[in-house]
């Protein structure tokens, strides 16, 4: 089993910066991608961001594109979220996922879910 603990959300101005984390224990996560999946108010799961676990490969919607970096340290089992310039569309609950197969995570049916950091920006 493994268990996905978020952190870092919070309320930020448009245009501001916030990074986000996500701690993953249990099973080795070698073989899975970890990404972001986030959840507005009223609206469908949306992909983010992903990597792989060794970090060479990463994938990011292209609303986020150029603002939001993910990265991952696997000494501290972590994985981040660096988003910059943000919007007021930005904001959502935003959910640490883990899954083996990108596409899953990427249409939001991953294994593995955090139990969510709510983003707010602000106009």
């Amino acid at each position: 089993q493994v268990q996905l603990v978020e952190s870092g959300g919070g309320l930020v101005q448009a245009g501001g910066s916030l990074r986000l984390s996500c701690a993953a224990s249990g099973r080795t996560l070698s073989s899975y991608f970890m990404g972001w999946i986030r959840q507005a108010p009223g609206k469908g799961r949306e992909f983010v961001a992903a990597i792989t676990w060794s970090g060479t490969t990463t994938s990011y919607a292209d609303s986020v594109k150029g603002r939001f970096t993910i990265s991952r340290d696997n000494a501290k089992n972590t994985v981040y979220l660096q988003m910059n310039s943000l919007k007021p569309e930005d904001t959502a609950v935003y959910y640490c996922t883990a899954d083996k197969l990108l596409w899953r995570l990427q249409i939001g049916v991953s294994e593995y879910w955090g139990q969510g950091t709510q983003v707010t920006v602000s106009s």
